[in-house]
């Protein structure tokens, strides 16, 4: 029934569905979408939301400080998105070639693998892969040429960092980096460069600024890792938490929860952020959630009713990064909008 429904459904609704839903549809199903509705899962857009609201936060913070510029900002958001949507596709392509994503492992699972699956035909994924590459050169290009060798030094350091993730002699996910990267890249990286390329300058707060929202993102790939670990492990894939350990790992995301809290109300009172920025507190249940499900190891099996498993603490990651990311934002545009210094 829920097929049929989905098939009734027009264009727009199933590529805005692409963002909303829980890694979906099934294999099946797949098959019956529309080109563009297709690559849009199998780029995993369900997880765009983290770059776009990264986009927004440098935004807002440009805003603050009296330095927005629309059109920038634009370009920031596109940019992002297009490199996110890039790199998930190239991890897919980097692990299947690595035979990593074979049948049995967590990825094949949880969603269709655009080519494992045999879903999304060659051309298609190129035709999609060259779009996005065309379009992030593009941005890249002009800041380039509005603000120069900055722009390029933001630009290369993230997308060096997005490759180096799952490609390359030593893939950082291989020697337990790859968590850190992704802090880097989706904290300092895409709201501290977005913030310059908006502003035209660099700021020391607006780095310290991105750091919860770093970490919140960096819980997400923990929590994915510590699901699919075993896995991982009988594959030879160091990530953090094969080499942590199931309590080492899950400790480490309790912690960073914590640590989300605790670095913006310090930012709140060292005046680097406005008391706006204080109704966080409203995703502090999620966050709670989220580590009372880190404390208990991992159920045998999936819950009833229970979608996108194996993915159990990664699920609560990005439920509570996704609430604390659009409070983030809200205080953060209260501030912009009545500033306290």
């Amino acid at each position: 029934m829920e097929r049929a429904a989905r098939a009734r459904r027009s264009p727009l609704r199933l590529w805005l569905d692409a963002f909303t839903g829980f890694y979906r549809p099934g294999a099946d199903e797949f098959r019956t979408l529309d080109p563009v509705s297709k690559f849009l899962y199998a780029a995993r857009s369900i997880i765009l939301v983290i770059s776009a609201q990264a986009a927004v936060i440098a935004g807002l913070l440009a805003a603050a400080d009296r330095r927005f510029a629309a059109a920038d900002f634009l370009l920031v958001l596109v940019g992002l998105v297009a490199a996110h949507m890039l790199s998930n596709l190239s991890n897919d392509y980097f692990g299947f070639r690595a035979g990593h994503d074979t049948p049995d492992s967590p990825r094949m699972r949880y969603t269709v693998h655009p080519i494992a699956s045999g879903v999304l035909d060659v051309r298609s994924l190129r035709t999609g892969i060259a779009i996005l590459v065309a379009i992030g050169l593009a941005v890249v290009v002009v800041f380039a040429i509005e603000r120069g060798p900055i722009a390029l030094a933001f630009a290369g350091a993230g997308g060096a960092l997005l490759l180096a993730y799952d490609a390359g002699p030593a893939p950082l996910k291989k020697i337990a980096l790859g968590e850190l990267a992704v802090l880097l890249v989706w904290g300092p990286l895409m709201i501290g460069g977005g913030y310059a390329m908006i502003a035209g300058r660099v700021s020391v707060d607006v780095f310290w600024a991105s750091i919860p929202y770093g970490l919140g993102v960096m819980t997400i790939l923990v929590g994915k890792h510590i699901d699919q670990m075993e896995f991982d492990a009988g594959r030879g894939i160091r990530t953090l938490p094969v080499a942590l350990g199931a309590r080492g790992a899950r400790a480490l995301n309790v912690a960073s929860l914590a640590a989300i809290y605790a670095i913006v109300a310090t930012l709140i009172l060292a005046g680097r952020l406005t008391p706006f920025a204080a109704i966080v507190v409203v995703s502090l249940p999620r966050a709670i959630r989220a580590a009372l499900r880190m404390v208990r190891p991992r159920p045998t099996s999936a819950p009833a009713g229970f979608v996108g498993w194996p993915l159990w603490y990664h699920r609560a990651c990005l439920e509570h990064n996704r609430l604390f990311g659009w409070m983030y934002i809200l205080g953060l545009a209260a501030g912009a909008a009545w500033p306290m210094r």
